[in-house]
């Protein structure tokens, strides 16, 4: 410990900076204490878990920038309250819909019916689900849901190319009811799904008006059971130029609807392009899924994206994966047809078959004919 004299100035001098000196000391032990407990490790191991990744991928990191970006663009914005105007308002809204799932795959839409005080609440539980000790969050029984409902990194990566800097709660809709009664999460996220379910049903409609499809078809194969809601969150990553939060994907769904914060980091491929989105927190963004472009015969768009990762600050975001029953058969509304007929589960278990073998979904090239 440093020494004290008097001759630094004044007994009364001498005695405050050696008090504020023990506390300075004494806080800086604190911190040390608290960063070493079990109980701080709340963010996934991956350097540990992918030590061999990272150590064989140093030497690439002249050769490959992964993460290279031309523009940043804004997505088609659509006003549903339209949809509660005169007849032109309405339609005029639908074909606004219908021309950006055709363009871009992507759109975002405000006054959505979804109550902004639910998103920020939805937001305020997701944060204290993840600031959970890491132990406790990979725990098999976490919240009582299903294994593997907490998902971090990407257990079959092979290289920086297909790891995900990030850490997600994958929720089936019908694993809810197994939650605590008491659990504020389960109660946001019951009354999230459902004001978010009854949005993608509507917006799935509005979309098929156009394809010749009977109203009731998505209310009749889509159950809210079959539906799920994913909560992620995004590190910051000291590797945010060679990596990504989310590897580049097409959604395995109809439709997804989500909500962001503020710090951006949506990335999608247009024109053969990466390009970001503009982030905007008071809207929701919605993307057409596989299977919505299967049964458009093409006409909609499942367009790939990623999620980038940012060195400074961590990321919020929660998908709505609107998807039909198992047994439901996807066929194509008009002919000629661009893919066979397959049913949800077909598909679900072809795409796992193709990560188990390659470590990457190849999706609905699978079904061409």
């Amino acid at each position: 410990m440093q020494k004290w004299s008097v001759a630094v100035g004044s007994p009364c001098n001498c005695l405050y900076m050696f008090v504020c000196y023990l506390r300075r000391e004494i806080r800086i032990e604190k911190i040390v204490r608290a960063i070493s407990s079990p109980t701080m490790a709340v963010e996934p191991p991956f350097f540990e878990k992918y030590k061999a990744i990272f150590q064989s991928s140093s030497h690439e990191k002249e050769k490959f920038p992964m993460v290279e970006v031309f523009e940043e663009l804004e997505l088609p914005l659509i006003d549903l309250s339209d949809l509660n105007h005169g007849p032109f308002e309405r339609q005029k809204c639908i074909e606004q819909m219908a021309q950006a799932g055709s363009e871009w795959g992507f759109f975002q839409i405000v006054n959505h019916g979804i109550p902004e005080e639910l998103v920020d609440r939805l937001k305020y539980e997701q944060v204290k689900v993840f600031q959970q000790p890491f132990d406790k969050k990979a725990e098999k029984n976490f919240l009582n849901l299903s294994a593997h409902s907490y998902r971090w990194g990407n257990p079959l990566a092979t290289s920086l190319r297909n790891l995900s800097w990030s850490e997600a709660l994958h929720i089936s809709l019908k694993d809810i009811s197994k939650m605590d009664e008491c659990n504020k999460l389960r109660s946001t996220i019951e009354e999230y799904a459902t004001k978010a379910n009854l949005l993608a049903q509507r917006l799935t409609e509005y979309l098929a008006q156009n394809l010749g499809i009977k109203p009731n078809y998505f209310q009749e194969n889509c159950s809210p059971s079959s539906s799920s809601l994913r909560m992620n969150r995004y590190p910051p990553c000291p590797f945010s130029s060679m990596m990504f939060g989310f590897i580049p994907h097409t959604d395995t769904d109809f439709l997804t609807i989500v909500s962001q914060d503020h710090v951006g980091g949506l990335q999608l491929k247009r024109n053969g392009r990466w390009v970001s989105v503009k982030p905007n927190p008071k809207a929701l963004v919605i993307n057409i899924g596989d299977l919505y472009q299967a049964f458009s015969n093409g006409i909609y768009k499942s367009i790939t994206h990623r999620v980038v990762a940012n060195q400074e600050v961590e990321r919020y975001s929660a998908a709505y994966f609107y998807c039909p029953t198992y047994e439901t058969v996807i066929q194509s509304c008009s002919k000629p047809s661009l893919y066979r007929n397959f049913s949800f589960k077909e598909y679900r278990v072809q795409i796992e078959k193709d990560v188990k073998a390659t470590g990457d979904k190849v999706g609905l090239s699978r079904f061409l004919l």
